[in-house]
């Protein structure tokens, strides 16, 4: 067996696709499998899927890198920053550092050199494209044309061993040439097939918004992509879309919708460019900012959180506030309502990248409700709102002369339930779990 994986191939102006190189490059090879992997969504160098690729093949390792290789140099556009790597042997037998490194790639952006000092140790031969050249571990300016793409191929390298949870994509590709001219889906015919697909197959529509999420906007050579649990569900539902030609269709095993970025964290030690669940209780209530982003503050509910490390080698330290804010961007749509109907004291699980003091929430859950607030009270005669009687000396009616020793506890009817709500699949990141996919531990109410 070898593994060959590849990442970095396309740009996020001129298109191209990685998992397209990869479909090429397992019809030359034979091949066991093709693998899919989602790094960290949190990489600032990254178009917006972070995608590296690996195929599984009985190919030996010099037919494997010569064919990825051959690809690359016909594929890659022009600004990538490519990378190659070939490991020879089993999947479940790749160095166990290597598989370490692929489920901290998929956390947080990882250093380049971390990356090319286990090529070295493990002696995966390894190619990477930069500034126009290609460069290999033994060239002098490695370190400084490091090929970003070797990071993420490393991770698909390891990615096998790392993680136990799989989802699947069919992915129909249209022909080369048309990159870049208008897709032609017909849009009746992908909400038939996701109706029909649906739940073993999600995230294809956004029903409430009428977009197909599965039809991208980019102008690589993806024609459309079917996400879902089962490798037959998302085959059928590939094959009932109506479109123009597709040139060639793969199907990849992947960690999309598994949530495998997220890591337990508290508030007071998140640290930048990572994605949390973090506990707490709202303490200010949401508002709507510039651009219709909605805000809220969190705070610490006492719990005895792991203070958000990794087990990482980072030396940086986490910020140390006593609260957090978050937030629902103005893209999640209607989930916003879902974030605007929280109040001070509700109990909160929230889900989502930290970025600035901020964590940017893709999901939530409402572990307990406040139920009741403190009101000026009425006067028990009339039915006026009393009036403050001076400090520290209650409330009275001025007409009724009735009075009252402080506020009044009323019953609030909320909106929202206890359990998880999510951005709907048109917000959604390619790793973070759909709650239709279950595994929660308290009741869901999906968006699709």
């Amino acid at each position: 067996m070898t593994v060959v994986a590849v990442d970095d191939t396309d740009s996020r102006t001129e298109g191209m696709c990685t998992t397209y190189l990869a479909a090429r490059l397992a019809e030359r090879l034979p091949t066991e499998r093709r693998l899919l992997v989602r790094l960290s969504p949190a990489v600032a160098h990254k178009t917006r899927g972070n995608a590296a690729v690996a195929v599984h093949t009985t190919a030996a390792p010099d037919r494997a890198r010569e064919a990825a290789v051959d690809l690359v140099s016909s594929y890659a556009v022009g600004d990538a920053s490519t990378g190659v790597v070939v490991a020879p042997g089993s999947p479940d037998a790749v160095a166990p550092a290597v598989a370490s490194f692929a489920e901290t790639a998929v956390r947080r952006p990882v250093d380049p050199s971390r990356a090319l000092s286990l090529l070295s140790e493990t002696g995966y031969d390894a190619v990477g494209w930069g500034d126009g050249r290609r460069v290999v571990d033994d060239d002098p300016g490695g370190d400084e044309l490091v090929g970003r793409g070797r990071v993420g191929a490393l991770a698909a390298v390891g990615a096998w061993r790392a993680s136990s949870e799989w989802t699947y994509e069919r992915i129909d590709y249209r022909k080369f040439e048309r990159c870049g001219t208008p897709r032609e889906v017909d849009a009746r015919s992908v909400f038939a097939a996701a109706a029909d697909g649906y739940p073993a197959a999600w995230d294809t529509v956004d029903r409430v918004a009428g977009e197909a999420v599965c039809v991208p906007n980019a102008p690589g050579p993806i024609l459309y992509g079917i996400r879902g649990d089962d490798p037959d569900a998302v085959a059928a539902v590939a094959d009932g879309v109506e479109a123009e030609p597709v040139e060639r269709s793969a199907v990849f095993v992947t960690n999309q919708g598994t949530d495998a970025h997220l890591q337990p964290g508290e508030i007071g030690g998140l640290r930048q460019d990572r994605a949390y669940r973090v506990d707490g209780t709202v303490t200010e209530s949401p508002t709507t900012r510039a651009g219709g982003h909605v805000f809220f503050e969190l705070g610490d509910d006492g719990g005895d959180g792991d203070n958000g490390s990794d087990g990482d080698d980072c030396d940086d330290a986490g910020d140390d506030p006593e609260t957090v804010d978050c937030v629902a961007f103005e893209p999640t749509g209607r989930f916003r309502d879902r974030v605007r109907a929280l109040r001070v004291g509700d109990d909160v699980t929230v889900c989502g990248e930290y970025d600035d003091g901020t964590v940017k929430l893709e999901k939530f859950a409402v572990r307990a409700l406040s139920r009741t607030e403190r009101v000026v009270p009425e006067c028990p005669e009339c039915g006026r709102s009393m009036e403050s009687a001076g400090r520290d000396q209650g409330y009275r009616c001025r007409d009724c002369r009735t009075t009252a020793p402080g506020k009044a506890t009323v019953t609030v009817e909320r909106e929202l339930e206890s359990g998880w709500y999510e951005v709907p699949p048109s917000a959604r990141r390619h790793v973070a779990r759909p709650l239709v996919r279950g595994g929660f531990d308290a009741p869901t109410h999906p968006e699709w």
